[in-house]
């Protein structure tokens, strides 16, 4: 007999969980407090352009076209791939910067010029990240492990100690090479996991895997069509979505759950699954002796960076920028240190710029671009109107001496997002953009559990849990989420 469902928030991962619940009969209701679904991977639409609102990078296309195999149904049937060629381009300087291709080949040609024997360290650096991603697919992403004995098991101390996977990633990754680009290629996506290249597991070696071998691609309609899509099968499913409803308070009784109360009334629930944040969940929804954490539990945890953002719309043509660009400082560890250690705003930031009117010519008019542009910066940071305005000049200025693109002139649409805005549209806690760092004491089994330790009835999925942060893994964890959820009602 099918259960009455609440999902809280409809992001990817309430939206992926919701399709799953319906799927096995369950009345699923998703509340959302915006007014749109999609979470963080919203879509923004001004004067012609439509800006993807957060994630933008889609990799391990595996993870979703296996969770649609979970209904019947084909991925192609919701959304098309191209393989983005190339996958990036990397500015070290305004003199220096080069294209990276999803080609194995093609990077040790690139290596190969960093330093001597470059290609064949290169080789070797990938061969074993491509083995633990094969392990971390069957042996971390699909379990959800009760305990640290279970996940300790004789398996995964075999394969963890074999492949240094509990040493730390730039460790690791200077024991191969001593170039800064070589190493900065190899860490970069650290900061998109929440951490510093010195503090992640060197599990995290797979993101080389995945973009140097695997490809980096782009979804039609962007990383919003993808959220999208997943609506469109939990709706098919037979979920229903209440948009611009928040949830104001989960009612619990003898450790179950009761009703979640929304902005438009009580909702009557056997089963709850919270895909908004974490902290805010549980210090906001919950009365006190139903938390499973402390306030000093949350106020020791590492903290993923926040994201200060422009959207930006350009009525010409941007030659020096291809879909995605990045910049790496000489010294990057003054911008991590600035974000983890002494917390405040980067004076010459690294960053992340894209522009996907290069390959989705419905983002911007014919004669414009649609720009994205990303600093990582530490979260907790005041972000006041004054300031945010005069550093969002600063950094259009240190873009335009890096990459050589002319962000001032015939700029059609401007909007800038920080910290205050992802508290305000997520309720994330301190205006982290992405959730609970990937340090080591914060990977697989340490991360915050799917299953509450306080009500029976009571599950939570998105990028807080396991296995962690990214669009992949929040899609996995709502797969984990449901057999916790299968197994709990039988």
């Amino acid at each position: 007999m099918g259960k009455n469902a609440v999902i809280i928030g409809a992001g990817i991962g309430g939206l992926a969980v919701s399709a799953l619940l319906a799927k096995e009969g369950h009345n699923i209701t998703i509340v959302e407090k915006n007014d749109q679904i999609g979470g963080r991977a919203r879509i923004w639409k001004k004067g012609g352009f439509s800006f993807d609102m957060g994630p933008s990078w889609y990799l391990m296309p595996e993870i979703f076209d296996h969770f649609f195999t979970l209904f019947d149904k084909n991925r192609e049937d919701f959304y098309t791939l191209k393989k983005l060629d190339p996958a990036y381009r990397v500015f070290f300087s305004p003199e220096e910067h080069m294209d990276i291709r999803s080609d194995r080949a093609d990077a040790m040609k690139i290596f190969e010029g960093f330093e001597k024997n470059g290609g064949k360290k290169l080789d070797a650096y990938l061969t074993q990240a491509e083995y633990k991603y094969s392990v971390a697919l069957k042996e971390f992403l699909y379990r959800d492990y009760g305990s640290i004995f279970d996940f300790f098991n004789r398996r995964i101390i075999t394969e963890g100690l074999k492949l240094k996977i509990f040493s730390k990633l730039d460790k690791f990754v200077r024991g191969y090479f001593h170039d800064r680009r070589a190493i900065q290629i190899l860490e970069y996506a650290m900061v998109f996991l929440g951490t510093s290249p010195v503090k992640a597991p060197a599990l995290y070696t797979i993101m080389s895997h995945l973009d140097l071998t695997q490809g980096v691609f782009y979804p039609e309609g962007g990383l919003s069509g993808v959220a999208r899509a997943f609506g469109k099968l939990a709706e098919s499913q037979g979920a229903a979505v209440s948009l611009n409803n928040p949830a104001k308070k989960i009612r619990v009784k003898g450790g179950r759950v009761q009703s979640v109360e929304t902005e438009e009334g009580s909702i009557p629930a056997d089963i709850v699954v919270v895909n908004s944040d974490y902290v805010y969940a549980e210090n906001n929804l919950l009365d006190r002796e139903y938390r499973s954490f402390s306030p000093a539990y949350w106020n020791k945890r590492v903290y993923a960076p926040s994201m200060f953002l422009i959207y930006m719309g350009t009525n010409k043509k941007l030659n020096t920028l291809t879909h995605h660009n990045l910049y790496f400082t000489e010294n990057w560890g003054i911008h991590f240190d600035k974000i983890f250690e002494h917390p405040q705003w980067p004076d010459d930031p690294c960053f992340y710029v894209s522009c996907i009117s290069k390959t989705d010519k419905d983002s911007a008019p014919e004669y414009g671009e649609n720009v994205f542009i990303l600093v990582p910066v530490a979260p907790g940071l005041d972000d006041n109107d004054d300031f945010r305005e005069e550093y969002a000049e600063r950094t259009v200025r240190h873009i335009e001496n890096i990459t050589g693109a002319d962000l001032h002139s015939d700029v059609a649409v401007k909007r800038i997002f920080s910290h205050r805005d992802f508290t305000d549209d997520y309720n994330a806690h301190k205006g982290t953009a992405l959730g609970l760092a990937h340090t080591l004491r914060q990977t697989a089994v340490f991360r915050p559990p799917i299953k509450s330790k306080k009500v029976g009835n009571l599950f939570y999925t998105g990028q807080y849990t396991r296995p962690g942060i990214g669009v992949p893994m929040v899609v996995i964890s709502s797969q984990l989420a449901a057999e916790h959820i299968k197994e709990s009602l039988s």
